[in-house]
């Protein structure tokens, strides 16, 4: 078994994601979607959408997230919207929701224990 690689860095910059991500020598083509967390309401521990633009503008990516299962200001797409905009996410990339319109995309997931079916946004 071929023991995976680590990639570490000591320097916690926007410049340092796109080195990061260099380091890797793979280049995404296509749709890309950069999967993040738009920061819950009234929660400050979150990436914020300047620090991550340098490696969203470098991939030519699109902002992705799903709404929420629980309660809170990302369970519907409306709510979720309002936060997408307070926390300027908007401001500063293409941003999908990807079950923000239905119905949902089924996904079957084989030989499930407790799951036969994944549902997950029909713009994935």
């Amino acid at each position: 078994m071929e023991k995976a690689k680590v990639y570490f860095t000591k320097e916690i910059t926007p410049e340092s994601l796109v080195k990061m991500y260099k380091v890797l020598g793979k280049e995404l083509k296509g749709n890309v979607a950069v999967k993040l967390h738009s920061g819950e309401k009234g929660n400050q521990n979150y990436l914020r959408p300047e620090f991550v633009k340098p490696i969203v503008d470098y991939v030519d990516g699109t902002v992705v997230e799903c709404n929420t299962a629980y309660e809170g200001a990302r369970n519907t797409t409306q709510k979720h919207r309002e936060l997408i905009k307070e926390h300027e996410w908007d401001k500063y990339f293409k941003f999908d929701l990807l079950d923000a319109e239905g119905p949902d995309m089924v996904l079957d997931v084989p030989n499930g224990k407790i799951l036969n079916k994944n549902y997950v946004g029909k713009d994935l």
